[in-house]
């Protein structure tokens, strides 16, 4: 796992940025287009996700609503879906994961992040992150070479605390945060982010506009 501890120190300071999060009051701005947005679809109502590959709250949203998401609005380009990287504990893996989505490609990020957030028993139950994170690097098409690479790039780890850094300052609190067209949206009480039910409303009434 020595690739991954090379990331520390520098995943510690991204962490230390998205632990702003946490304390950071009313969003603004947190729909605007950003420098390294990944986005799908192209529909005039834009739903921007913020949200970590090691934040299980986060994989719970995309085990439980993401599929009808996507199905609903996605595809049929209703809806422009922008994901926004935050990295939570552990740092190491999640900046890792990022890096790893990106190197992959535009066209392979979503399935790289969504195989990471789909994975993360198999490490959080006393696996090594390592396998995981080749192994779906693997199948994005990255051999182990490229993935190490790809993993200690520090223009990338720099470009994911600048990221961090937007987040925080568009007022983001937390991870998984949803905004459509701007407006953030909060489900009282839900153990798994946002319901869709709620996203889906006000979707509904952005495209009734």
């Amino acid at each position: 796992m020595s690739h991954i501890k090379t990331l520390s120190r520098r995943a510690a300071i991204v962490t230390a940025v998205a632990a702003g999060l946490l304390t950071a009051s009313c969003a603004k701005n947190a729909s605007a287009p950003a420098e390294g947005d990944m986005s799908m679809g192209t529909g005039a109502v834009t739903v921007v996700e913020y949200a970590s590959v090691t934040c299980h709250v986060c994989a719970a949203w995309h085990s439980a609503y993401w599929a009808e998401f996507k199905t609903k609005y996605v595809d049929t380009n209703k809806v422009r879906f922008v994901f926004r990287e935050i990295p939570t504990p552990p740092a190491p893996v999640a900046v890792a994961g990022f890096q790893i989505a990106r190197c992959a490609g535009e066209e392979r990020y979503f399935d790289v992040v969504h195989a990471l957030l789909e994975s993360q028993s198999e490490w959080q139950n006393g696996g090594n992150p390592r396998d995981t994170l080749f192994r779906i690097g693997n199948g994005a098409g990255l051999n182990n070479s490229q993935i190490e690479t790809c993993i200690k790039d520090a223009d990338g780890i720099e470009k994911i605390e600048a990221r961090a850094k937007a987040a925080n300052a568009a007022g983001v609190s937390g991870t998984p945060s949803f905004f459509v067209n701007g407006r953030q949206i909060v489900s009282p009480g839900s153990q798994n982010g946002p319901t869709l039910a709620d996203i889906s409303a006000a979707i509904d009434a952005e495209l009734a506009k």
